[in-house]
């Protein structure tokens, strides 16, 4: 690979990283003012604000009800959005890296970066169903 390849690859993954955390930013806040909007007597009472941050609270927490909260309009569902694009960020990176790789037909990093992706993919699935 020469040093232009490489360069262009980095450029790329470097674009991901710096656009998926630069979304997540936007998504949170976004659904910060949301929730505050919605709650105004977050800014006035205490313990108001207390059940926002209890961390005993009940959060959505399966991609079905964040979707839910999506539609009422629930701002605290748009930040558990950004939260999703945060975490999916780096497997959307491993994932680009694949495909950058193949077209450089680098195979051994194809496949390294493959087991990789595999391995984040299968965290998620032992998360969930434990």
């Amino acid at each position: 690979m020469t040093n232009e390849r490489s360069g262009t690859i980095a450029a790329v993954i470097s674009w991901i990283l710096r656009g998926g955390v630069a979304l997540s930013v936007s998504i949170i806040t976004i659904g910060l003012v949301l929730t505050f909007v919605h709650h105004r007597d977050y800014f006035s009472s205490r313990p108001a604000l207390g059940q926002l941050i209890d961390a005993h609270g009940s959060y959505r927490t399966t991609v079905s009800s964040v979707i839910s909260g999506m539609r009422d309009g629930s701002g605290q569902a748009v930040v558990m959005v950004g939260i999703l694009v945060l975490i999916a960020t780096p497997v959307v990176r491993v994932a680009a890296s694949i495909a950058l790789f193949a077209a450089e037909s680098d195979r051994a990093y194809v496949m390294i970066t493959s087991v990789v992706l595999l391995l984040l993919l299968l965290s998620f699935v032992i998360g969930a169903a434990g």
